[in-house]
Formats: C-alpha cells, structure tokens, sequence
C-alpha cells in the first residue's frame, strides 16, 4: 500500500465528517465557469507572464464605428433630468435602439444581431450610462440573461431561429422573471411550480407545464413582449421523493393565457422599466423550454454558468460610469469653483478625495477590463465576476458619496443643473440586484473561491464524495507541499514569477509577497475551521475581500503594461498600493478575530513586512490631485467613456471646462474682480481676452448655480 492510498485512508473518515453537504444546486453553483489569474492569486504565485498574455482590450472597426456613431447619436438624445421626470424614455430613443439593434448586440450576425464582443458590450453600456442610467439599463437586460444569453448557448434550432432576429431588432423585448417574493438571494429555492401534464391543441396532444408564479423586481417586465421564466418542473406521475425534475427555464409570449403583468415598480423612482409578474394555471408546451425536454431540470445550471460571464459585464459597466462621472464632476467642479480665493480642488480635505476616487478608479476599472479581455479569449471567470460585481458598484457608490460631499449645496438641490443627484439616489440598486452584495461578498466569493480556485479542494472533495482513498490520498499529499511552499514564501521570501513592468517592479514584488500569506492564511483559516467556515461568514468575507484586493491589484500592473503611459506610473502605483494596504488590513482583522489563540499569536509572525505596505502618503495625494487638475488629458484617460449629453448640469461643466482653458491664467484674477464687483461684464473687461473670459465666467456661472420652481411646480 503506497503512502497516498494510506494517508487517504486515514483521512478519508475525518474529510468525509468535517465537509459541508452540498446540493445539487450549490454544486452547480461551485463548478459554473472557469477560473483564470484570480486562481494564481488564491495559489499564492502570481505569474505575470500569464497576466500579460490576457488582452489587450481590442474592438472590431465594425464595434468602433458604433460607438462613434451610433452610440455617440444615442447620448445626444438623451436629457438625464427628462427622462427621470418623464419616468420613460422619450419614443423616439425606444425606436432608435431598436432600429440600430442596440438590444442585440450579443447576438451573432447570422441571427441578424451585432456580434459584438464582450469589451465592446461593456463599452457601450458604460457610456450610455455616465449619461443616463435608464437608457443603459435597457440597453443592458437583453444583452445578459435577456434571454438571448441563454438562447445562444442552450436554446434548440427553432427557438433560435424564431427568437434571436426578432430579439436582435427590437420586434421581440424580452424580460426575465426569477426572484419571487419568498426567494430573493436564495434564488434557487423558489416556490413557483410546474406541474407536468398534458393538452389536447389543434387536435394533437402536447406535453409540457402547468405553472403558477409570482415574481418581482423584473426589470423591463412592463414593456417585455416575452419572457424567460425560471419555475420548478414536478412529475406528480413519479415516487415520492423523485418528484422534483429541477429548476427550468422557459420563454412564454405576451400574452399569454393565465399571465399578467403587474403594476410597475419604481426603484429609487428610477425611469427604467420594472415590475412584477404572475402566473395562474399558465400552460408552458414543452417546446417554450429553453432547449426542450432534454433541458428540464438544468436550468440552474444553465443561469450559474450565464452568469458566470454576465455578471462581469453589466452591472461592472454601471459601477464604472458611475465612478468615471463622479471623478469628472468633482475633479471638474472643484477646477471651477472657488472658496476663499482658491479653487477648491486645492484645498488639501477635497484634494485628498479626488485622488483616491483617481486611484480606486484606475485600479476597478482595470480590473473589470482585464475581466472582460478574459472573456473575450474564452473564459467564464465565475469568482472574478463576482469580484467585479462587488467592488464596482461598491466603489461606485463610495465615489459618488465623495463627489457629493465635494459639490456641497449643489449636490443636494433637484433639478437638471444638479450633477449626481440621481446617481446617488440610484447607487443602491447595482448593489442590491443580481446577487445581492451582502450575499455575494459574504458567501459567493470565498465560497465558490475556495473550491474552484484552490488548486487541491475540488480534487479533495471530488474524492471524498466518490469515497476513493486513493485520489484523496494523492491531493492531500500535493496539498500539504502547497502549504510548505505558502509557509516558506511568506515567512522568508516569496519569488516574483515572470516580467512585471520595470516601473511597477516593487508593486509585484508586493503582490507576490500578499499573495503568498493570503494562500497560507486560506489554507489554515480552512483546515481550522471545515465546514463551519460556510456559517461564519465575517470571517470567509474577509478572505473574500483579500482575494479581491489582490485580483484588482494584479488587474492593475496589467493595465499599466498594456496602456504602456507612464504618465499614469503615479496613478497606477497608488491604485496598485491602496488595494494591498486594504488587504493587509484585512488579513490582520481576519488574524484578530479567528477562534484560535494559536493563529492569533502566530499571526505577526505571518504577516511580518505587510504593516508598511507604503499606501498613499499625504504628498502623494496632493501632488495627484495637482495633477489631475491642471493636465486635463489624465482625466480624459480614467474617463474615456464619459458621454456628451444633449443638456444638463454635465454638458454645462464640460463647456465651462473647455472655456477655462482659454483663460486658465487668468481664473483667479477674474474671479477676484468678479468677487468685488459682482458684475460677469466688468470682470471680463479687465482679461487680455475679454471675449473669451466673458464666455467662461458665463459658463462657470451656469455650473455655479442650482435650479429653482415655482410652487405650482413643487414635487
């Protein structure tokens, strides 16, 4: 007997008590999509050679001329303030998307779509959002799990060739109804059933679903024409206990017998479509199943591994437009606005926020393209989408609280000179849908982490699940020679593999170093705790959030190396340092809060060399804010995908900011004149320029000023 078989003898008893149970469902979830660089990072050894190789981003002429046309014509239609009175999109926008396929663009040219890829898709919601969030999130749900998603990769031959032209020109507008009232974040538990029976139609005999169902929170249910629904199938006919066929998913048309649609919800009041949708006795013919009966059952399936790559695209692409326009508005708004003779981007409390949105931005938005370059070669980074869904509209929601603290009495007053007034009433919800945050962070990014990404747990549990000695033996044994190399590369020296870029050389050296004592601490934190890891979730969250740290890091020197601008080497190492400073904070709060004394004493001795991670110093900071504010070419780079709108508050600051730079000297000057004579005219007659400085201190006025309503006009 060879020394694995006995070693997985001995363990076999003790892994089979200690591991969690896991249902079909979870298992599903666990194994949906492929794990990419973050599972070199779970690993403890980061190569940057294989970062390197991912990407560069590149669009197609045929995805540039749309954003350049298309795109660009779709923004200039679109009055932010309008189109949230008006609670809708004017007509004439729902046409234009519709005839420029803007609700097809994931669907292959053959079906009569855009074939776009996956940056591309990401691209585009992202600009349509930095100017309306209602118009992206329409563009948005048909382009996820719309259902065309799930049609491309599961549907049979005739349900692509009816759905997919109509979806890809707009005909058709689809929905999909998942969460219930009595299964929001435990989505797979869902109470709408199927029962599977029979009906005699036009004189044949067909089989499939009488369902009934109650959902919500469906967004563009009011205006959908059909809808993918998920229900439980039952086969009443079967033995007891072998009743439940799973989750399927289904396209019913509108209408329907038996389905209505219900009254709209608002979230936040938003002007996107949302609302409810029921079912009574609804009749579901076997050929509506997304894939026929062969696909009864799988439908969790088939939603975990769209998801997979979804949900590294739409709600990432929210959260960057949200951050991209909050750095603009304030870094903008506090190059125009002055307090006490100063602009106040150079009063060091605001300077100081403005370049760590500048930083965080950098390093999210890396990451969701480096993300998206993955899944544009192939990959379907189920943890890494997760990540991304997390901290982007996290990050989003903590750039726009800044940019509102630095706007001040602007911010908070209604109407369409305000800059991010809606945005700040709409953050909440990209963080709550499509996985709640809480239980995405908590649960989702260590949980599904620790399996896929762990290169010996799946082999492990795969192996007590099969009862098979033998294998567990012999993943056990690779196991502990991955804890060793983890044990040696944290406690001495952890080895920096492939060619980071030369500028970024102690950044990777860094990255390597955090990875190597995240990797260790993981393994420890799993082999203390088993199972009970899954219910301590303050715990499993913060590895989650360690993992992510380093994910957005790493996404960082990416993003460096294929930018090749060493004007943003400040930016990027101040990204790059910020997100290992919050890991190492939180590898030592994981430390303190273990049930171990063991591990809590041992713990400096883990984490020597993290407490000075060298985050951004106060010089730092201000000297990125300077330049950020008087090189206006670097916020066009952390925000490329800002759009022009037709109006508004954002169309007055970037007329203002073109204005300024004709007079950019003189500013103070003039506003010092303008101060003492509260006259535009006077202080414009004493400019080299006086027509140039009349236009900007119009303008900046303009920016200045806030809206105000007659009573009749009150809300």
């Amino acid at each position: 007997m060879g020394l694995a078989s006995t070693l997985g003898r001995l363990a076999l008893g003790p892994f089979t008590r200690a591991l969690p149970p896991i249902g079909e469902t979870e298992k599903a979830a666990l194994e949906a999509g492929t794990v990419g660089f973050e599972g070199r990072l779970f690993a403890g050894r980061p190569d940057f050679d294989a970062l390197a190789a991912v990407g560069p981003n590149r669009l197609t002429p045929e995805e540039q001329s749309f954003l350049d046309n298309e795109v660009r014509a779709l923004i200039a239609m679109l009055d932010d303030f309008a189109i949230d009175e008006a609670r809708d999109l004017p007509p004439d926008v729902w046409q234009f998307m519709r005839e420029k396929k803007f609700f097809g663009m994931i669907i292959p040219r053959e079906y009569g779509g855009l074939g776009f890829g996956h940056f591309a898709h990401a691209t585009v919601v992202t600009r349509v959002a930095t100017v309306n969030s209602a118009a992206a999130v329409t563009v948005m749900v048909p382009n996820s799990l719309g259902p065309a998603e799930l049609l491309l990769h599961y549907g049979t031959d005739a349900q692509k060739k009816h759905y997919l032209p109509r979806l890809a020109d707009g005909r058709d507008l689809p929905c999909f109804g998942l969460t219930s009232p009595y299964a929001g974040s435990d989505a797979a538990s869902i109470p709408d059933r199927g029962v599977l029976t029979e009906r005699e139609i036009d004189g044949r005999t067909v089989r499939g679903f009488l369902v009934n169902f109650d959902k919500r929170y469906i967004t563009l249910a009011p205006v959908a024409t059909v809808v993918g629904l998920a229900f439980n199938a039952i086969d009443s006919n079967r033995p007891e206990g072998e009743q439940e066929l799973g989750i399927t998913c289904a396209l019913v048309p509108v209408p329907t017998d038996g389905m209505s649609i219900g009254n709209r919800h608002r979230p936040m009041d938003s002007a996107f479509m949302n609302g409810p949708i029921r079912g009574r006795d609804v009749f579901v013919p076997m050929d509506w199943v997304i894939g026929g009966e062969p696909m009864v059952g799988q439908g969790w399936r088939m939603l975990m591994e769209s998801l997979a790559a979804g949900r590294a695209i739409s709600l990432p692409a929210l959260g960057a437009s949200m951050q991209q326009t909050a750095l603009f508005v304030a870094n903008g708004y506090g190059r125009i606005r002055e307090q006490f003779g100063l602009q106040i981007s150079r009063f060091h409390a605001i300077a100081g926020l403005i370049a760590k949105m500048a930083a965080e931005l950098y390093a999210t938005d890396a990451a969701r393209r480096y993300t998206a370059a993955a899944l544009d070669q192939g990959e379907r980074p189920s943890v890494a989408s997760a990540i991304l869904k997390v901290h982007l509209t996290e990050a989003a929601r903590r750039a726009v609280n800044a940019g509102m603290d630095i706007l001040g009495g602007k911010a908070i007053i209604y109407g369409p000179k305000n800059l991010l007034g809606v945005a700040y009433r709409q953050a909440p919800i990209a963080i709550t849908v499509e996985g709640a945050n809480i239980l995405t962070r908590a649960l989702i990014i260590f949980g599904q982490g620790a399996v896929r990404c762990h290169p010996h747990v799946l082999a492990e549990m795969k192996a007590v699940e099969k009862q098979n000695p033998e294998a567990l033996g012999k993943a056990l044994a690779a196991h502990i020679g991955h804890v060793l190399r983890n044990a040696w590369a944290s406690l001495v020296s952890a080895p920096v593999i492939g060619s980071p870029p030369p500028e970024l050389a102690g950044e990777a050296r860094l990255i390597a170093r955090v990875s190597a004592k995240y990797a260790l601490t993981a393994d420890l934190v799993m082999g203390l705790l088993g199972g009970k890891l899954k219910r301590m979730e303050l715990l499993s969250a913060r590895l989650g959030d360690v993992l992510s740290y380093l994910y957005l890091a790493a996404a960082s020197v990416w993003r460096y190396q294929v930018e090749g601008d060493p004007e943003m080497t400040p930016c990027a190492r101040a990204a790059i340092r910020m997100q290992l400073d919050l890991a190492a904070a939180t590898l030592r709060d994981l430390y303190a809060n273990l049930p171990s004394r063991a591990l809590r004493v041992a713990a400096p001795l883990i984490l020597r060399r993290t407490r000075h991670l060298a985050p951004l110093r106060d010089r730092d900071v201000i000297a990125m804010a300077d330049a950020l504010r008087d090189n206006r070419a670097l916020i066009a780079r952390l925000c490329p995908d800002i759009g022009v709108p037709t109006g508004g508050g954002l169309r007055d600051l970037m007329h203002a900011l073109e204005l300024a730079d004709a007079v950019a000297e003189e500013v103070p000057d003039l506003n010092k004149v303008l101060r003492r004579t509260s006259s535009i005219e006077e202080s414009a007659a004493k400019s080299r320029d006086p027509a140039a400085a009349l236009a900007y201190l119009l303008a900046a006025d303009r920016v200045i000023q806030v809206d105000e309503f007659p009573p009749k006009e009150r809300r």
